[in-house]
């Protein structure tokens, strides 16, 4: 078996190192948000923002998903986006039923 046409795929290791590099800014910048002290809902929107942007990084990156075929990046990534999809609704949900309790048990 000849090594030097093995199957796979080299990816240069300044690519790794560029997104070690913006993951370690985007982690700065979610400890930046604590350290200033923002509150209320801009400092939980940055946090989320700044997580799931390091997730994507790594999902893209890491775990190869960025040189896959598009039916296995649709397999992995619809299910959760339909549970956020869900968990939307049942925010919505909540919301109007605690509205209907206070307007009617009130």
């Amino acid at each position: 078996m000849n090594t030097s046409t093995s199957e796979g795929q080299q990816h240069p290791i300044s690519l790794y190192l560029k997104v070690w590099v913006l993951l370690f800014i985007l982690s700065a910048l979610s400890y930046m948000v604590d350290y200033v002290q923002l509150e209320g809902l801009l400092r939980w929107s940055l946090i989320l923002i700044f997580m799931f942007l390091k997730a994507g990084l790594i999902i893209a990156i890491f775990m190869h998903m960025m040189w896959e075929r598009m039916a296995l990046i649709c397999a992995i990534l619809i299910p959760p986006l339909c549970l956020l999809v869900f968990v939307a609704l049942m925010v919505a949900e909540s919301e109007y039923t605690l509205f209907t309790r206070f307007s009617f048990f009130s």
